[in-house]
C-alpha cells in the first residue's frame, strides 16, 4: 500500500539532467552576448580607426596652412602676387577693337495670379 515510494536515485538523475538542461540555456545565452559584442567591439574599432585617420589628415592640412609654402601658393594663385624676377602678362584689347560690352537685363514682369486677372476683367484696375 505504500505507493509513495520514492527512488531517490531516479529523483536525483532527473534533478541533474533539469540543472544540466538550464546550464546549457545559460551557456548558450552567454555565447550570443559574446558575440553580439564581439560585433560591435569590430564597429567600435572602425570608427575609432576612421576617426583617427581624419584627425591625422586635418592636423596635416593644419600644419601646411600654417606654413609659408601654403602662403606662397595662395599669393600666386587667388592672390595674383608674384615673385622678384617674375614676368607677368596683363592681357590688353587690340587697337581699334571695340571693348566688350555686358547687356543689362531688364527684370520680366512677374506673371499675375488667374483670381487676379479675373478680378481686373470685371471689377476693373485697383
Amino acid at each position: 500500500m505504500n505507493r509513495l515510494n520514492f527512488n531517490w536515485r531516479r529523483v536525483g538523475v532527473f534533478a541533474g539532467g533539469l540543472v544540466l538542461i538550464f546550464m546549457v540555456i545559460d551557456f548558450n545565452a552567454r555565447l550570443d552576448e559574446l558575440n553580439r559584442l564581439n560585433r560591435q567591439k569590430e564597429i567600435v574599432r572602425t570608427l575609432a580607426t576612421q576617426a583617427a585617420r581624419t584627425q591625422m589628415a586635418l592636423q596635416t592640412q593644419v600644419a601646411y596652412a600654417g606654413s609659408d609654402l601654403a602662403v606662397q601658393d595662395w599669393a600666386r594663385a587667388e592672390g595674383h602676387y608674384i615673385q622678384p624676377g617674375d614676368q607677368p602678362l596683363v592681357p590688353v584689347a587690340q587697337p581699334g577693337v571695340p571693348a566688350i560690352r555686358s547687356e543689362e537685363i531688364t527684370p520680366s514682369p512677374e506673371p499675375k495670379p488667374n483670381w487676379r486677372v479675373w478680378w481686373e476683367l470685371f471689377f476693373g484696375e485697383r
